[in-house]
């Protein structure tokens, strides 16, 4: 996906116009794991669907300069992903996104599986009808595999698209789940996040539920809740937040870690991010 971010400096002026900063960057949940966990030496594959046009030639220019392999698939006649992302002054975050080429995944869109050892899935290709048949495929051909699967929702205004039940209805196919407070209490309809990661052990082995400025809670089935604080630092832009803490994590968790160090790994990738513009890390040749 492109980011189309705008920081602004006052509250939207509605049918007039508003002061900001706007700057592009590359963008997706899943591009931006895959930046993430290069730069912390982890080698990365995406798969990445672009349209015939200038923005899918820039996306795929900027993962090259990150490091992380990627598929070429271009999709002819269509726009390559756009995230319109809204700022305020607080770093919070609004997004607008429009899915373009990355409708229609399929195990076609796959490298060979047999170096994978783990699978970071966003929610938006299963909230996505054009991709849930073949996303679907992706992870049956990863259980025969004994690939384990990490999976991350999406945010709560688009999986009221489809609805709790058919939400919870995935769970089960996943390994582990990695969440926000919003999206627990969606999911689960309890307010306490301790009694909605209960809940969701049900489905998965592992339970992570991220709590912004609160820190992190995970917990593992069968043993007792971990939480840690959010790390101090200077909050300029939300976006990509979870996205590097799930790299961080991943990048412990996938080579055997505990799950104690696994969050620790996150909440400090989510602190570096946050202190940046754009939802990837900074590189010398960006």
């Amino acid at each position: 996906m492109l980011d189309v971010v705008a920081i602004l400096e006052s509250p939207i002026n509605y049918a007039s116009d508003t002061r900001a900063r706007i700057s592009t960057h590359g963008g997706g949940a899943a591009a931006n794991v895959a930046t993430w966990l290069t730069h912390t030496g982890v080698p990365a594959f995406l798969i990445a669907r672009v349209g015939d046009d200038a923005a899918g030639k820039s996306v795929h220019a900027e993962l090259d300069r990150y490091g992380v392999l990627h598929s070429n698939t271009v999709v002819s006649g269509r726009n390559t992903g756009v995230v319109i992302v809204l700022v305020d002054k607080s770093g919070e975050r609004t997004m607008f996104p429009d899915w373009g080429a990355n409708s229609g995944l399929s195990p076609a869109d796959l490298p060979d599986l047999d170096d994978i050892t783990c699978i970071y899935l966003s929610g938006y290709p299963m909230i996505n009808p054009a991709s849930r048949p073949g996303v679907r495929l992706i992870i049956d051909m990863a259980h025969e595999k004994n690939i384990k699967i990490v999976f991350d929702p999406a945010s709560v205004g688009v999986l009221a698209e489809v609805g709790v039940e058919s939400v919870r209805g995935w769970l089960s196919s996943m390994d582990v789940l990695i969440l926000n407070e919003e999206e627990a209490h969606f999911l689960t309809g309890l307010a306490n996040p301790v009694h909605a990661a209960e809940d969701l052990l049900q489905f998965c082995e592992i339970v992570v539920i991220k709590r912004g400025a609160g820190g992190v809670l995970g917990q593992k089935r069968g043993e007792p809740v971990v939480q840690l604080p959010a790390l101090p630092t200077s909050v300029v832009d939300t976006t990509g937040a979870g996205d590097s803490f799930a790299a961080g994590f991943i990048r412990v968790w996938s080579e055997g870690g505990d799950l104690e160090n696994a969050l620790s790994a996150g909440v400090e990738l989510a602190a570096q991010c946050v202190s940046l513009i754009g939802a990837r890390p900074l590189v010398a040749a960006l």
